[in-house]
C-alpha cells in the first residue's frame, strides 16, 4: 500500500498480550445426544502464561473447557478458568472458540491427541483454532485486561492447549 493512502480508522488492529500454556485432564464425553452432537469436558490441571505486562500460573482445578463436538466437524469451545499473576492478582478468563480441521483426517488426529491416545504432531496450519476472549480482572494495574476484547490463536499439544492472545486495539 502506498504511504499516501490513509489507514482505515475502523479497521481493527491487534497487539500481542500473552501466551497461555495449559495442561488438561480429559473426562468422558456425553456422546450421541438427541440433537446429534456430543459434549466433552477437559478440566484444567494447570499451566502458565507470559506476556509483556503479565505472567504467572493457570490455577489447577479453577475451571476447564466444555466443548460441543458438532456433526459438521467443528469443535465449539466454551472455557472458563483462573489465572494468577506473579504479583498475586487473579483473573478470570472467559472464552468461546471454534476449532476445525482443513480436512477430516486432521480432526481425527486432533481428537486422538486431545484424548491422550496419541503424541502425533498436528501442523497448526491444518487447524482453524480461534478464540473470542474476555477477562475479569481487579481494578488497578491489570484492569486493562477487563477493558479490551481479545482474539486468540491456538494449537493443541499432547499436554493441552497453547494459545496466543492478541488485544484488539
Amino acid at each position: 500500500m502506498p504511504d499516501s493512502e490513509p489507514l482505515d480508522p475502523f479497521m481493527p488492529r491487534c497487539q500481542f498480550a500473552l501466551e497461555v500454556r495449559l495442561r488438561f485432564r480429559t473426562l468422558p464425553k456425553v456422546a450421541r445426544m438427541p440433537q446429534g452432537s456430543s459434549r466433552g469436558m477437559v478440566a484444567l490441571d494447570g499451566g502458565e502464561f507470559d506476556g509483556p505486562l503479565v505472567s504467572g500460573l493457570a490455577l489447577p482445578a479453577s475451571g476447564g473447557d466444555f466443548a460441543l463436538f458438532r456433526d459438521d466437524g467443528v469443535i465449539q469451545g466454551d472455557a472458563r478458568y483462573m489465572l494468577q499473576e506473579r504479583d498475586g492478582s487473579v483473573f478470570m478468563l472467559n472464552t468461546r472458540a471454534y476449532i476445525w480441521g482443513r480436512n477430516a483426517q486432521v480432526m481425527q488426529a486432533f481428537e486422538r491427541v486431545a484424548q491422550g491416545r496419541s503424541r502425533e504432531t498436528i501442523d497448526p496450519a491444518d487447524v482453524y483454532f480461534r478464540t473470542m476472549t474476555t477477562f475479569e480482572a481487579p481494578t488497578g494495574k491489570h484492569d486493562w485486561l477487563a477493558r479490551h476484547a481479545f482474539v486468540g490463536v491456538g494449537r493443541r499439544t499432547e499436554m493441552g492447549n497453547i494459545i496466543r492472545y492478541y488485544m484488539v486495539l
